[in-house]
């Protein structure tokens, strides 16, 4: 699994970088499922849009946008929808491949 992470109006401080990382190891269990993750985190007017694109290895693509004042608030949020979207589609492929 290939993580790319930009951030854009702001510098993401390392210690932003290691929060996002433990994050992501909740997410561990996808990394056969998940080519890459391509996370986008933009500063305007004191809010952050946090967006991320999973590219799943069947082919599916999946794009998450979260909108918050705090970076690291957005990025629990981002991670848990993120979750929940990676464990619906591993059970759509698993339907279909029944």
């Amino acid at each position: 699994m290939n993580i790319d992470v930009r951030s854009v109006h702001f510098d993401l401080s390392e210690q932003s970088r290691e929060y996002l990382n433990t994050k992501i190891s909740r997410i561990d269990y996808a990394k056969d499922l998940i080519v890459d993750l391509l996370f986008v985190f933009t500063k305007d007017a004191g809010r952050f849009r946090l967006e991320v694109t999973a590219n799943f290895r069947w082919g599916k693509q999946a794009h998450l946008v979260v909108t918050s004042p705090e970076l690291n608030a957005g990025i629990d949020v981002l991670i848990d929808k993120l979750d929940h979207k990676i464990v619906k589609e591993k059970e759509k492929i698993q339907k279909k491949n029944k």
